[in-house]
């Protein structure tokens, strides 16, 4: 039986799913429209995630008829005593042929400005698959009605979406053994590197442990040379340091000889100053007489020829004690040579003031006859 209105008749009057886990059921309703005008349909459903409507919304043009294939997704477990509480609605309006059939506009179904709109409720029952002979036959009745009611379009379309189902099925099954070949043959790749490195690791791991002995010995020689070269360098900048210490040392003492003997050597001599009122200085012994020459005496006169001049008292202003030499240092004079050569100054014994004449005067002659 059928559900009708004004506008279209809908067969079945109501859904029923052959209810299996996991597994999506299908469900088709024939949609005709019973006017000679175009009528614009619409599918709502109370549960969308659970159902797949296709198509839910379209045009039907005057007395034909469109199959809406309803498919129930696939559950995990049965509902509570195979009840469904799930409800369809189907609403149905007159639309000019000017409109788009891919794209209805939204106002379209809105009940407003006297507009006609008409509804219609389905209801969705659970059967078990093969459930008995009552059911069977039920879906065999309806099965024959619709085939008996379709046309050969409709039944060229249900063929059509089948193949392309079927089609669509082997595809994705395809496709997920091609995923799961890839994704064997990446994992069996990246096994292969892993060994590879592994592989690498462990070569380089032999060479370094047969490189390390060599290694270990060349760096105690090396150790061992350079210790060598070490005590070798010290050794010779000690005896280096010890010479330049001995030469430096050696320059220094000439330097400072040197330079004491000429500060000794230009030193000048102090001349103390004596004054007439000091007493004469004593007088030193002679030296050796054997080197000096004999004092000058003056040549004798003749007494009888001429009478001695009368001697004038000499001038005290005009006299002068002897200056004496100072002694020299023996420690800042060269050794004495043989003492019968060297020459001792002698002192000038004081003179007669009474027979002595003064130096600037010249004694008189008398006058030849």
């Amino acid at each position: 039986m059928g559900v009708s209105n004004q506008f279209v008749t809908i067969n079945p009057d109501e859904l029923k799913f052959q209810f299996e886990l996991e597994k999506q059921v299908c469900c088709d309703l024939k949609v005709a429209n019973t006017t000679d005008q175009h009528v614009a349909f619409k599918v709502k459903t109370t549960s969308p995630k659970k159902y797949f409507v296709r198509p839910n919304t379209g045009v039907i043009q005057p007395w034909d008829s469109c199959v809406i294939r309803v498919t129930l997704q696939a559950q995990k477990e049965y509902p509570p005593d195979m009840q469904c509480k799930d409800k369809f609605l189907l609403q149905s309006t007159k639309v000019s042929q000017q409109t788009d059939i891919d794209e209805l506009p939204a106002n379209t179904f809105n009940k407003e400005g006297g507009k006609v709109v008409e509804d219609c409720k389905l209801r969705v029952v659970y059967v078990f698959p093969y459930s008995g002979s009552t059911n069977g036959e039920d879906g065999i009745k309806d099965s024959s009605n619709m085939q008996g009611s379709g046309s050969s379009d409709d039944n060229q379309v249900l063929q059509r979406l089948r193949d392309e189902r079927d089609a669509a099925v082997r595809q994705t099954q395809q496709l997920q053994r091609d995923v799961e070949v890839v994704f064997l043959e990446v994992r069996t790749r990246t096994c292969l590197l892993e060994v590879l490195e592994l592989e690498a690791r462990m070569m380089h791991l032999y060479e370094v442990l047969q490189l390390e002995p060599r290694i270990t010995t060349g760096s105690i020689e090396s150790q061992m040379q350079c210790q060598r070269v070490k005590r070798q360098r010290s050794r010779g900048n000690e005896l280096t340091f010890s010479f330049k210490f001995a030469l430096y040392v050696a320059l220094f003492g000439i330097a400072s000889g040197f330079l004491l003997n000429l500060w000794l050597s230009s030193a000048p001599t102090a001349v103390p100053h004596i004054s007439a009122s000091s007493s004469p200085p004593v007088p030193t012994p002679p030296a050796d007489m054997s080197s000096s020459s004999p004092p000058k005496t003056p040549p004798p006169t003749d007494a009888s020829s001429s009478p001695p001049a009368p001697t004038p008292p000499p001038d005290e202003s005009l006299s002068s004690p002897p200056t004496p030499i100072p002694p020299t240092d023996a420690t800042l004079s060269s050794p004495p040579a043989d003492a019968s050569l060297s020459s001792t100054p002698t002192a000038i014994p004081p003179t007669d003031e009474s027979s002595t004449p003064p130096a600037d005067s010249a004694p008189s002659t008398p006058p030849a006859e």
